[in-house]
């Protein structure tokens, strides 16, 4: 594919945008603190900055930011929960600026939590570092599951496997599709220029998941053990680039 400057440059300005508005959000998960206030926040500062959510309305999904508390692994819809001492939270949010996409995803820890959880978290933040590392021309989509799954999985976690990373750009969710798991070398292969959010979706117990029968969209572990997601918008690149900031 034909490296597009012009595409890459945009991605450029709105990661800056995003990292502004992710900033803030981010900063908010704090014991006290409801989900509902962060997603309102979240799309006050995208009026501000004039950015779109790029997940409101996203298939009828009805909110700016996805939250995951504690054992909700991914699509969480914010709600009046109030965060607590020891719980951790995901925040998982994407902006449209003009015609390109940003995407970007971490998981916070809220006041304590024990030396297990942070371990917990560092390791899945490390996967997706390490995944970043091997976005190289040439490299395949296997190698960025690998390193993901090859990370998680030597700290005796587990990879959700119904979940993915994928390309972004002129679209929110563009091929490759990128599981956290996988072998080198194998599946597409990695060209300059391409951009993909690439995503950790770390489980500490199974990877067994269940899907809510009732908003469709709320993904929990089938264990109850907790979950964690951190992702990266990226340019493949010989020095892989990565756009977005936690």
């Amino acid at each position: 594919m034909k490296y597009d400057a012009k595409k890459i440059k945009k991605m450029e300005e709105a990661a800056e945008i995003h990292h502004r508005i992710f900033r803030e959000i981010t900063s908010m998960a704090k014991a006290g603190v409801s989900l509902l206030e962060i997603d309102n926040e979240a799309e006050k500062l995208c009026r501000q900055n004039s950015v779109i959510p790029a997940f409101k309305n996203y298939e009828g999904f009805p909110s700016s930011v996805c939250v995951g508390v504690n054992d909700i692994v991914v699509h969480g819809i914010p709600d009046e929960y109030v965060l607590e001492d020891g719980d951790i939270v995901s925040l998982d949010f994407g902006i449209k600026y003009q015609d390109v996409f940003s995407d970007c995803a971490v998981t916070v820890a809220v006041g304590d939590v024990s030396p297990a959880v942070k371990e917990f978290l560092e390791t899945t933040k490390r996967a997706v570092l390490n995944a970043v590392k091997v976005a190289i021309p040439g490299n395949h989509v296997g190698d960025i599951g690998s390193a993901i799954q090859e990370t998680a999985e030597k700290a005796g976690y587990s990879v959700v496997r119904e979940m993915v990373g994928h390309g972004v750009g002129y679209n929110l969710h563009e091929d490759p599709y990128i599981p956290g798991y996988g072998e080198k070398g194998r599946g597409s292969e990695l060209y300059r220029g391409q951009t993909l959010a690439i995503e950790a979706i770390i489980n500490m117990g199974a990877r067994d998941i269940v899907i809510s029968a009732d908003d469709g969209w709320t993904t929990w572990t089938k264990d109850g053990m907790l979950s964690a997601l951190f992702e990266h918008t990226v340019v493949v690149d010989r020095t892989p680039r990565i756009l977005t900031k936690w």
